[in-house]
């Protein structure tokens, strides 16, 4: 079973409407190439000219922040539902 990949509204207009895709990524490095792949303009937008993750594009894993699961380490398990979400910051008090 592939994981499941979820995508806010903000991004879907760089993946053609879709809100989730399905993939067989073993970890995040491979997701991201898939991303690259698939979606070259939803890449641009969570990868920097480094080819790393941005730091405000948060990754979570079942609800779990990938940092604490070992970053680009973790190994994705079956039925892993991965959110990517970008970090939201500004405004006026």
């Amino acid at each position: 079973m592939p994981i499941k990949v979820m995508l806010p509204a903000a991004f879907t207009r760089h993946t053609d409407g879709l809100k989730q895709f399905d993939s067989a990524a073993a970890d995040l490095p491979g997701l991201l190439a898939q991303i690259d792949q698939s979606f070259p303009a939803l890449g641009t937008q969570i990868k920097g000219e480094d080819g790393k993750l941005r730091r405000f594009i948060n990754i979570y894993v079942n609800d779990e922040d990938i940092r604490f699961l070992g970053g680009e380490a973790y190994a994705f398990q079956d039925g892993d539902e991965i959110m990517l979400i970008p970090s939201i910051a500004g405004g006026k008090l």
